[in-house]
């Protein structure tokens, strides 16, 4: 099929814009002025007038969790809950909308006790249990690195005061001497078989809201880590499922996540490695995870928190097994991408990726996922290794706030430099950790552009702002390079995948406050219309 998208302001790369865009099946014919574009394609190709529009490439998000935003969409909503009392009230009203039956597990996401008005702390299992008594309760902090459950839950866990602090993870003790129900980082595996088990279908389902979500907001491609051990050859099952059922709206790069190496073995030993698949469904990297969150004062520092002297945060893999991986993982020619948000963290990452890459030559592309606290010695590493950072700019919104509190003004000061890394050298890629925030690349861009949060507070270290072209690349080229992927994706070039966005408003020229109001018109992924706003 041909389709010539003309009469636009089409992005081809900094400096250079086109007219018109010919695309031919999947791929772009040919970009240039609306004569020449015109006069190339054949008379029969579909005609799409533009009006001035403006096209980038697809946003491309190099580290999500779409089965978890999936999920998300169909628990409690408790992002910017305002209150104790809200978070309470919102699960109370969901049970009475939803009529869950008796017994049935109540879930929700997205509570942050910074935003809390009347008082700013982490719920407990008291607090939950005003809830409901006769219905567990499971809600996770916005970060993904915290639980709190409600005493019923406890019970039906057998979670008491002789319940050994698991490996990777820790939970918290009241005055009464049991768990008050608060769970960090590999705790809430305590509750696994508490929790809704995954099929092939059920991740089908959630893949497939997520993925309508994300074409609403023109991203084509995610880098997504949702798979583990147990459940990756059902993450592919619920691919192909998509694929069969012509329900595939964005590419799928997958992040698979390994605690063990016999596990990652056999993984390997099934032919996965970065690579496989095709244009629509790839495994990206092997993703691992060394700490947790600075909002739940998980994150591994190198010094005591600032506001809690008594801890440095929690190492959630062990360096040994985390050096192992590592090098399993090279060996297999894959790539490994990290999380690692505390300087602690990030060193312990960036010393397990120098005992594979050898004079700089950072041929398996191993990366850091969020590299928030840091110095500037552990930035120049990034350099010296060449190790690419997957940054989260949308993070600014909340963290801003905070970081003085957690790690003190000195390191503040020189942290989230996703202005320096990227001036440096660094190929340094954007994403969203959706569904810790929004999947909205735009509230992204923002944030990188003026370094402020969503209502205008700031800057943040303004000297780590960057312009509209380096934070759309960023988004498209740059998390591209994460999968091996910058010569077919993210530029509107000849022989590049038809992945694009038509904007309702030029985000190279508005003011900078306005890019969070910009909305798709129409997305399309490999040529093919995937979303298109209603008139």
């Amino acid at each position: 099929m041909d389709r010539v998208l003309h009469n636009g302001k089409v992005y081809v790369e900094r400096g250079t814009y086109a007219q018109a865009i010919w695309m031919q099946d999947d791929r772009i014919k040919q970009v240039g002025s609306n004569e020449e574009v015109l006069a190339a394609a054949p008379a029969d190709s579909t005609l799409v007038d533009l009006g001035g529009a403006t096209v980038i490439p697809g946003f491309n998000d190099s580290h999500l969790h779409m089965r978890s935003f999936g999920m998300s969409l169909k628990v409690v909503k408790l992002h910017n809950s305002q209150s104790m009392a809200e978070i309470i009230e919102r699960g109370k009203r969901f049970l009475d909308e939803k009529q869950l039956p008796a017994g049935a597990l109540l879930m929700g996401r997205g509570w942050n006790q910074d935003y809390f008005l009347d008082e700013q702390r982490m719920p407990t299992r008291h607090d939950l249990d005003k809830i409901s008594t006769e219905h567990p309760v499971y809600y996770t902090r916005a970060c993904g690195h915290a639980v709190t459950v409600n005493t019923k839950l406890l019970e039906l866990a057998g979670v008491t005061a002789d319940t050994p602090q698991p490996d990777g993870g820790q939970f918290e003790v009241g005055d009464d001497g049991q768990p008050n129900g608060i769970f960090y980082e590999r705790a809430n595996v305590l509750f696994a078989d508490f929790l809704p088990q995954p099929t092939a279908e059920t991740f089908a389902d959630d893949f497939r809201a997520a993925m309508e979500y994300a074409a609403s907001m023109g991203v084509t491609t995610v880098n997504s880590n949702d798979t583990n051990a147990e459940t990756y050859e059902e993450i592919f099952k619920a691919c192909a499922l998509l694929r069969e059922r012509g329900q595939f709206l964005t590419r799928y790069r997958a992040q698979c996540s390994f605690i063990d190496a016999e596990q990652l073995k056999g993984f390997f030993a099934k032919g996965y490695k970065t690579g496989w698949g095709d244009e629509l469904v790839q495994v990206a990297s092997i993703k691992l995870l060394l700490d947790g969150s600075l909002g739940a004062r998980t994150a591994l520092l190198r010094a005591p928190y600032a506001d809690d002297e008594s801890t440095t945060g929690i190492i959630v893999l062990e360096k040994d097994v985390f050096n192992e991986l590592v090098r399993i993982s090279d060996e297999n020619n894959t790539s490994v991408v990290t999380h690692a948000i505390g300087d602690g963290a990030i060193e312990m990452a960036l010393d397990g990726y120098d005992m594979v890459i050898k004079g700089g030559a950072n041929k398996n592309r191993h990366g850091v996922v969020h590299v928030q606290i840091t110095d500037t010695p552990l930035l120049q590493r990034f350099v010296d290794s060449d190790i690419l950072a997957l940054v989260q700019p949308i993070f600014i919104h909340y963290d801003m706030h905070m970081v003085g509190d957690r790690v003190g003004a000195e390191m503040a000061s020189t942290s989230y430099a996703f202005g320096t890394l990227t001036r440096m050298g660094v190929h340094t890629s954007s994403g969203t950790d959706c569904p810790v925030e929004d999947m909205n690349p735009y509230e992204c861009v923002y944030c990188a552009v003026s370094r402020r949060d969503l209502k205008g507070k700031g800057p943040y270290l303004e000297v780590e702002r960057v312009d509209v072209e380096t934070a759309i690349d960023n988004y498209t080229l740059e998390s591209a390079y994460v999968s091996f992927e910058e010569d077919v994706v993210g530029r509107l070039k000849p022989g590049f995948l038809a992945d694009l966005v038509v904007l309702d408003a030029d985000i190279f020229t508005v003011p900078e406050e306005d890019i969070l109001s910009i909305r798709p018109v129409a997305t399309y992924m490999g040529g093919r219309l995937v979303y298109q706003r209603e008139a």
